[in-house]
Order: C-alpha cells, then structure tokens, then sequence
C-alpha cells in the first residue's frame, strides 16, 4: 500500500488572524502554497467570520463537541456533532459556538471534486476506474481499512493519504472515521 500518514500531534497549529481559533493542516496537494486539495483539523475557540477560499468548494463537520451555527448572511445553519456540510469557499461565513468551542474537520478543493463523509465498521469505498485524492482520518478512535487485499492499521488522530488510480474498493473494518475523496 501507498498510504501517507501525518498524525494530528505532529502538526504545529497556526492561530487565525481573528483570534477565535487555530487550524492544523494536514495535508496541502499538490503543494502547501499553492494547493489544490487542503485537509484541516480546526479548533474553534470563540465566535467569528470563517476566512474565504474564493475557487475552492468547502466541506466542514463538527468532530467534537455540541455544534456550531454557521451564518451566511440572513441565512443560520446550526451544525451537530458528526453532520458534513458543504459550501463555497468564497461565501462569508459567520460562526457561533452555541455551547462552546468545537474541534472540526475540513476539506477544500475545486468545486464538484470533492466529498467528504462519516464511517463506520461495514461501510465500503466504491468508485468507478478514475484519478482521485482518497483520505482516511481516524480521530477519536483507531480504524483498520481493508483496500486492495491489505488492511491499513490507523491510529487514531491521523489521516492517511493516496493518490488512487482505477477502480475504488475498500471497506472500513474497525473504528469509526471520516472518509474525503477528491476527483482530480
């Protein structure tokens, strides 16, 4: 197997310009600045406006505590724990932390390539013969997936990374994660 591995602890955590949080990168592809595809973990400590990504589709989900409620203008979302949702990049968002500060989960890339989802044990990764980014971050747990004949052992907090080619078929086999997947 071809993974690429980068534990979350390894990842110095880079302050937001507002102050309300800080955000580790876990993956930038094809490069950190100038990128395609962007993994984050993010812990968001107070209120604020989220940075704009103006050319990027973004996908956010709540991976500890109580929710978010992300505003886009007269518009209020309220976002529980293990939810995905997905946005433009350039959208001005606003977010709030009815029941205080949130670790989450991002995944940005060009617009339509990406998706990003929740696992469990018995879930398959299935797709047609195509060229793809495919991401397996495992976080509060370990998780074990099962891809071309081999079994990927993941400790938790880490996300494990391939350039895949050709038909898709794996299957978590243990623990809980997030699966992100990205059309290239």
């Amino acid at each position: 197997m071809n993974w690429q591995t980068v534990s979350l602890a390894q990842v110095p955590a880079t302050p937001w310009r507002n102050g309300g949080g800080v955000t580790r990168e876990l993956l930038a592809w094809p490069a950190q600045q100038d990128w395609q595809v962007r993994i984050s973990v993010a812990d968001i400590a107070a209120a604020g406006p989220f940075s704009a990504f103006a050319g990027s589709e973004r996908w956010f989900a709540v991976i500890e505590g109580a929710g978010v409620e992300l505003r886009f203008g007269e518009q209020a979302r309220l976002l529980p724990l293990g939810v995905p949702l997905r946005f433009g990049g350039e959208q001005a968002v606003h977010c709030s932390l009815p029941a205080g500060p949130t670790r989450d989960l991002n995944l940005m890339a060009p617009p339509g390539s990406g998706q990003m989802r929740p696992v469990v044990p018995g879930d398959r990764m299935r797709g047609d013969p195509a060229r793809r980014l495919v991401a397996l971050y495992a976080h509060q747990q370990p998780a074990a997936l099962l891809w071309g004949g081999d079994t990927l052992e993941l400790p938790a907090a880490t996300l494990a990374w391939q350039l895949h080619e050709g038909a898709m078929d794996g299957q978590l086999r243990g623990g809980s994660a997030w699966w992100l997947e990205v059309m290239l």
